[in-house]
């Protein structure tokens, strides 16, 4: 634990049940009396939620890799500074729905191998990595199909296809064993009630 506070993420292809996995998280450790921020990635900041309708609505080839790669470090770089970092200087626990392993993943391997660029990026800007990092396992069919049942304006990236999702799953698992050392592998496959249980098991004994 840094800054006072735990820095937790949560990691995943589409469809991973990330979003739904958190907010359970984040009642869990309220109820046992820890003050918890959730926010998410891109997002978590006025400005950041404006570049997240710019990144995650339109055509996929609406922006190259590149330029997603600048808009979603300005999006961290303002979420890191009005958000996270405050909230771990007050004690708290953060929980955020991805961050920088995404970037790393979507940008960084999906039309090209520009994982360098984005590390480079991420320790100019940012240069900051999670206390923990939760990455919920699932294959990427179902997953894309729960993405895709959702019929939301954020669909972007789900756009592209299950061919990326598949990439993006052998490539979080990638990570997580070049950062083993925050990096926490939970079954997707399983109910909702026993992901959320391996999920407060695997924190609630990180902060013990």
């Amino acid at each position: 634990m840094t800054d006072g506070g735990l820095f937790i993420t949560f990691e995943g292809i589409d469809g991973s049940g990330k979003s739904t996995q958190i907010r359970v998280l984040a009642e869990t450790l309220r109820g046992k009396g820890y003050d918890v921020v959730l926010t998410r990635e891109p997002g978590g900041s006025d400005g950041a939620e404006e570049i997240r309708s710019l990144v995650l609505e339109g055509d996929p080839d609406r922006w190259s890799a590149e330029t997603e790669i600048l808009l979603f470090t300005a999006a961290r770089r303002d979420h890191l500074e009005r958000t996270i970092l405050p909230a771990l200087a007050a004690g708290k626990i953060v929980l955020c729905d991805r961050f920088a392993d995404s970037t790393r993943m979507y940008q960084g391997l999906s039309r090209g191998d520009l994982r360098e660029t984005v590390d480079h990026l991420h320790r100019l800007m940012i240069g900051r990595e999670p206390d923990l990092t939760i990455l919920i396992d699932m294959d990427p069919a179902t997953g894309l199909s729960r993405a895709k049942s959702r019929a939301t304006t954020e669909e972007r990236f789900e756009d592209f296809g299950q061919a990326l999702q598949e990439q993006m799953r052998k490539g979080f698992l990638g990570l997580a064993n070049e950062f083993s050392d925050r990096f926490r592998i939970i079954d997707g496959e399983q109910s909702i009630d026993a992901v959320a249980s391996d999920i407060a098991d695997t924190v609630l004994t990180h902060l013990s």
